[in-house]
């Protein structure tokens, strides 16, 4: 994969402890999942403190045709109704991709504590490339993060090239 950034403009990638590796490679296959069923590659869990799975979900958007349905906003949405903020302060977003603008507003309502991802917006846009229809708003979820009143720890990039994979061949030219 070419960079259209230089490397020392690039983050450094996190190392993950075994937990953390385990369930961001479960992440990751989901984004596999979702893009055998023709969306884009992205997935993401919700794990909380006891290592319960609290939800899992993978892109819809070109299945269900909701421009919303990301990866994490949809974990987000099977884990919030049921869960306390509590026990969400408590738990772990695992995304394939650093999560967007919308889906760290989510991370953010939802009171989560931890987010770990796989691949970043910066080397995510090499991919993406300049069509429209596949640019994201660059704004980096560390930025919205970083505006919560509550904090909200944040490991990634990490398993960059486990986690680019999904996106070799997933997007337009």
């Amino acid at each position: 994969m070419s960079s259209a950034a230089p490397a020392d403009l690039l983050p450094q990638e996190a190392t993950l402890d075994e937990r953390d590796g385990k369930y961001l490679r479960q992440a990751i296959a989901l984004a596999d999942k979702a893009r055998a069923r023709g969306n884009r590659p992205f997935g993401a869990l919700i794990v909380g403190a006891d290592g319960q799975v609290l939800a899992e979900a993978w892109n819809a958007t070109g299945e269900n045709g909701d421009c919303t349905a990301h990866a994490e906003t949809s974990a987000v949405r099977l884990a919030s109704p049921v869960h306390s903020r509590e026990a969400l302060a408590g738990a772990t977003l695992y995304s394939s991709a650093e999560p967007c603008v919308m889906c760290a507003g989510a991370i953010y309502w939802a009171n989560i504590g931890r987010v770990v991802y796989g691949i970043d917006a910066v080397r995510l846009r090499v991919f993406r490339g300049e069509r429209l229809d596949q640019r994201d708003a660059e704004l980096f979820c560390r930025d919205v993060f970083n505006s919560s009143p509550h904090p909200i720890d944040c490991v990634g990039p990490a398993l960059i090239e486990e986690s680019a994979t999904s996106h070799q061949g997933a997007w337009k030219t």
